[in-house]
């Protein structure tokens, strides 16, 4: 009974000392710092077992979904997800594809691998917009967020039954529910509000130190808003699980103007977006033309069976009405 005890005391403890606000104590507003501060949630989950599983998860979602294999959009898009990423705080490489989705979405799965839907490349006005959405999601990876939750969740359920620790298993860490249709955990992808809250924080940094303005983040915040009012469903549940509301709004904008200093010029959109834009509008339009077509009927070539006498097609007779001939 002591022993019980001890071990529930031993376990709420470290449960507490994984709360939101433990994580290493650098200075997260420091942007001239990124790159060298400790941004990472504390887990008892290895980071090497974190990407284990998400590449686990990742190799299954590249078989369901219907990923771009268009070089110039893959291509892009990774080259913008690895400039944030080169000015960011993670410190594990990241793993980027687009998914042929019509959804405002994007999402990271643990260990560092990042989906983009073609619907927030459509939905957006400017290569900035893509940029905040990307940056938001390499914030949750920077941070931890996954493993730090399914720790705080591991700790509180063995807390419950003390005298029975065993070994995390992949069911612990996966639990039963699935999103996006692809078997992906919503653990993956659903966080609490301050994990969100701290994502746009992170987020808005590195787009800011990657040379973006991240007042196009907010700016694409209230395209979402308005997307999903004038037709609803267009974004993703998951992502809407966290709306930007406009308190999140007006947040963002305050740690704009407290934290970023102010440049005389931002990198906004290029020519290369619109390019990039059209060309998939038009892969798009080609895909759903491909999917729409049904089966065609061909026309069966003769063969030598259906041939008379002297070559000639047989088959060609029988499209011609009957004809009586005069007996001699």
């Amino acid at each position: 009974m002591r022993m019980s005890k001890a071990v529930g005391i031993l376990l709420m403890a470290g449960l507490l000392a994984f709360t939101p606000g433990a994580f290493a104590g650098s200075d997260k507003t420091d942007v001239n710092d990124i790159g060298s501060r400790k941004v990472a949630h504390r887990s008892i989950i290895s980071q090497e077992k974190e990407i284990g599983i998400g590449k686990q998860y990742a190799t299954e979602i590249e078989k369901q979904a219907k990923i771009v294999k268009d070089p110039v959009v893959a291509e892009y898009v990774n080259r913008i997800a690895q400039n944030i990423a080169r000015n960011s705080d993670l410190t594990i490489p990241l793993t980027v594809k687009v998914i042929d989705s019509p959804e405002i979405n994007a999402f990271a799965l643990p260990g560092g691998f990042l989906f983009v839907n073609t619907g927030v490349l459509l939905a957006a006005d400017e290569e900035s917009q893509v940029a905040g959405v990307i940056a938001h999601e390499i914030g949750h990876v920077a941070a931890r967020h996954w493993a730090s939750q399914m720790t705080k969740a591991t700790l509180l359920q063995y807390a419950t039954i003390p005298l029975i620790f065993v070994p995390m298993t992949y069911p612990v860490y996966m639990g039963v529910s699935s999103a996006l249709n692809f078997g992906v955990p919503v653990a993956f992808l659903k966080f609490d509000r301050n994990a969100e809250a701290e994502a746009d924080f992170l987020g808005l940094q590195y787009m800011y130190k990657a040379g973006y303005d991240p007042d196009s983040y907010v700016s694409f915040f209230s395209k979402v808003i308005e997307e999903e009012r004038r037709q609803p469903g267009s974004a993703a549940k998951i992502f809407m699980d966290h709306p930007p509301t406009p308190d999140r709004i007006v947040k963002c904008e305050q740690e704009i103007k407290g934290i970023l200093p102010k440049r005389e010029q931002y990198l906004v959109t290029t020519s290369e977006f619109d390019d990039v834009k059209s060309r998939m509008k038009t892969l798009v339009a080609l895909n759903k033309k491909t999917e729409k077509s049904g089966p065609t009927l061909k026309k069966r070539a003769p063969d030598e069976s259906t041939q008379g006498s002297g070559g000639k097609d047989s088959s060609q007779d029988d499209d011609k009405p009957p004809v009586l001939k005069r007996r001699d």
